[in-house]
C-alpha cells in the first residue's frame, strides 16, 4: 500500500491486554501484595479499575498513604516479576499483526501504563523488542491514562499528528486517552473486556481479533 492510500501513518498499541495476555498475572500480584500488607483485597469491580492506570494511581484511589503505597507497589512487583516470564505470553495473532503494521511502513509506538523496565522485558519476551519506534510508560508523563498526555507524547516523539494516528487498547483507560488526545481509538475485545465494558468510551473501531486491525490502515 503507498503512503498517500494510507489511512494512517502510526499505530499506537496499549500492552496488557492488548499485545501481552498477563491479566491473570496482574489480579494474582494484586491479591498477593493486599495479602503480604494483610489488607482486605479489593472487590472485582474495583481491580478492573486497576487495569491500564500505574500501580500508584491505584493505589491512591483506595486511600492507601504513600508509604503503603510503597509497600503494595514492592509486594506487587516482586511476585509480578518472579513469575512474569514463565506466565505471560502474546495473545494470539498480534505479533504477526505488529509485524505486518511495520511492514507496511506504518510507525509504532506503545503506550502503557507500566514502567519501562517490565514493559520492556514484556515486549522482549515475545519477540517483540525492537519492534516499536517509540515507547511511552509511566515513568515519562505526569498524568498517566486516561489523561491525554501519554498519547500527546507519542505522537510527538513520531512527529505525527492526532488525525493520522489510532490507539489500539483493551480498557476505557485507553479509549479514553486517545479520544482526549484527538487520536482514532480502537477496542481490542480478545482482552478482559466484553464489548459492553468499553461501550461507554466509544471506540471508533471494534476488533475482535488483532488481524481485524489491518484493513483499517
Amino acid at each position: 500500500m503507498s503512503a498517500r492510500a494510507r489511512a494512517f501513518d502510526a499505530i499506537l498499541f496499549d500492552l496488557d491486554g492488548t499485545l501481552l495476555d498477563s491479566i491473570p498475572l496482574i489480579l494474582e500480584s494484586f491479591e498477593h501484595a493486599f495479602d503480604v500488607m494483610g489488607m482486605a483485597r479489593p472487590e472485582p469491580a474495583q481491580l478492573a479499575r486497576a487495569m491500564g492506570i500505574p500501580l500508584s494511581s491505584f493505589f491512591g484511589e483506595l486511600g492507601c498513604d504513600q508509604a503503603t503505597i510503597d509497600a503494595l507497589i514492592d509486594a506487587y512487583r516482586a511476585h509480578n516479576l518472579e513469575h512474569h516470564d514463565a506466565r505471560v505470553s502474546a495473545f494470539p495473532g498480534v505479533v504477526a499483526m505488529v509485524e505486518s503494521v511495520r511492514g507496511q511502513g506504518l510507525q509504532t509506538a506503545l503506550v502503557t501504563s507500566k514502567n519501562r523496565p517490565t514493559a520492556q522485558r514484556g515486549l522482549t519476551m515475545i519477540g517483540l523488542g525492537d519492534s516499536f519506534d517509540v515507547l511511552v510508560s509511566c515513568d515519562d508523563v505526569t498524568r498517566p491514562k486516561p489523561d491525554r498526555e501519554p498519547v500527546d507524547k507519542a505522537l510527538a516523539l513520531l512527529g505525527v499528528a492526532a488525525s493520522r494516528a489510532v490507539f489500539v487498547g483493551d480498557s476505557l483507560h485507553d479509549l479514553e486517552s486517545g479520544r482526549a488526545a484527538g487520536v482514532r481509538t480502537a477496542a481490542a475485545l480478545w482482552g478482559p473486556f466484553t464489548r459492553t465494558d468499553l461501550a461507554p468510551g466509544t471506540p471508533d473501531y471494534w476488533l475482535e481479533a488483532p488481524a481485524d486491525l489491518l484493513p483499517l490502515i
